[in-house]
């Protein structure tokens, strides 16, 4: 089916705002702990301000949602939140470089975070507002090329401008998100009102627990996305340490393992979006599960590195990439349109979960199993934590196909 012009354009439009997003909290993870290595050698105090992401991901998002449902403006319900955002995430990334103590920076650090998650959640809930449910694939398909797009670049290029002047990755990821995400909001139209309420953080917080009560098929999805987001941010916080530590191969060889996932990722991006547009996005996830999970729970075989096993990463990263894409696809299916917002924050409150509790749970197992695997001291136990959680989801998406089709 072909896709009109106007329709295309706001797609692409939409899919802005995630590549500021994006670009931003990849230069603030991968840029942030060489700069915070000037004021303390303490490798937990470092990783305590960028776990803090996981605190603000978990608390903000249960007020932001469900207040962007009831805040109509003449610039709409959205809109207004992600407005207000940009300037404090631009102003803090344009400070971090500069601050002069680790405690400064640390607290220029936590704005950004907290502007970050007023962003999101609203941002999240445009999607459903302004897309119909038969786009919704490729809506996501979009958002995560983006993504993918903003995270090679700000791992690739920002590392060079960082060499040069450490401010630089900062400074152009001020710009790109004042860009990017201003695009979003001057670019995607949306309908207004002239009803600014404030219902109280209490009663916000009371509306998303509600939710989770009296929505059984967003419960679901809900604990399927915390499965999912969890493996993701352990994968992704040791697959280096696992390839330079665990099987003792050189920097380079990590950054061929990268780059072979991420054009799996992109792949995904492209194709599974319009692929599930037509047979239904629940069905897609629930394929794809078995690949990206086994694929996982298959690497923790593995004690030592051999070149074929860029064979085998491959079609994993086009499944874990067709995961990660379309999930927020399916959710969009599932919320009452009267709840997006709420329900969107707790989506992004499911993540907070994972960048808190996934990397903890791996960095402990490979602690107490390391005496019982040291050809690669513990690390190949990452993979089976990874998998173990994704193949646990299957029977949740499995139970959600009929239900997306009979809503579709």
């Amino acid at each position: 089916m072909k896709v009109p012009v106007a329709r295309r354009n706001l797609l692409w439009s939409l899919g802005l705002g995630a590549f500021g997003l994006a670009f931003s909290i990849t230069v603030v993870a991968a840029y942030l702990p060489p700069l915070l290595s000037k004021f303390t050698g303490s490798a937990v105090l470092i990783a305590a301000v960028l776990a803090a992401e996981g605190i603000f991901a978990i608390t903000l998002p249960l007020v932001i949602g469900p207040w962007s449902d009831t805040f109509q403006t003449p610039m709409g319900r959205r809109r207004p939140f992600m407005a207000v955002a940009v300037p404090p995430m631009a102003f803090a990334l344009t400070l971090i470089a500069f601050m002069p103590s680790f405690w400064i920076t640390a607290l220029v650090v936590f704005c950004f975070f907290f502007a970050y998650y007023v962003y999101e959640p609203p941002y999240r809930g445009l999607y459903p507002d302004v897309l119909p449910p038969e786009y919704f694939g490729r809506g996501q398909s979009i958002q995560h090329l983006m993504r993918g797009t903003a995270l090679g670049l700000g791992l690739v290029g920002g590392g060079f401008l960082f060499h040069v002047w450490r401010p630089f990755p900062f400074l152009l990821a001020s710009a790109l998100t004042v860009l990017a995400c201003g695009a979003t909001i001057a670019l995607v139209p949306e309908p207004g009102g002239n009803e600014r309420v404030f219902e109280g953080v209490r009663t916000y917080v009371a509306r998303s627990l509600r939710i989770l009560k009296t929505e059984p098929y967003v419960r679901r999805f809900l604990i399927a996305n915390s499965l999912w987001e969890g493996s993701f941010a352990a994968a992704r916080t040791f697959v280096v340490l696992y390839v330079v530590k665990g099987l003792g191969q050189p920097l380079s060889t990590s950054s061929a393992v990268l780059a072979t996932i991420a054009i799996g990722y992109v792949v995904a991006a492209i194709g599974s979006g319009p692929i599930a547009d037509r047979v239904g996005i629940a069905r897609v996830l629930f394929f794809a599960s078995f690949l990206y999970g086994g694929g996982y729970v298959v690497a923790g075989l593995a004690e030592s590195w051999h070149d074929w096993y860029y064979a085998a990463l491959f079609p994993i990263g086009v499944a874990g990439g067709t995961v990660m894409t379309l999930a927020w696809g399916l959710l969009f299916k599932l919320m009452p349109a009267s709840e997006r917002g709420a329900i969107a924050g707790l989506a992004t409150t499911t993540k907070g979960i994972g960048l808190l509790c996934g990397p903890l749970i791996a960095g402990a197992t490979i602690t107490i199993v390391a005496p019982y695997l040291p050809e690669t001291h513990g690390y190949q136990i990452v993979w089976p934590i990874c998998g173990l959680p994704i193949l646990a989801a299957i029977p949740i998406v499995y139970s959600l196909i009929k239900v997306e089709r009979a809503r579709t």
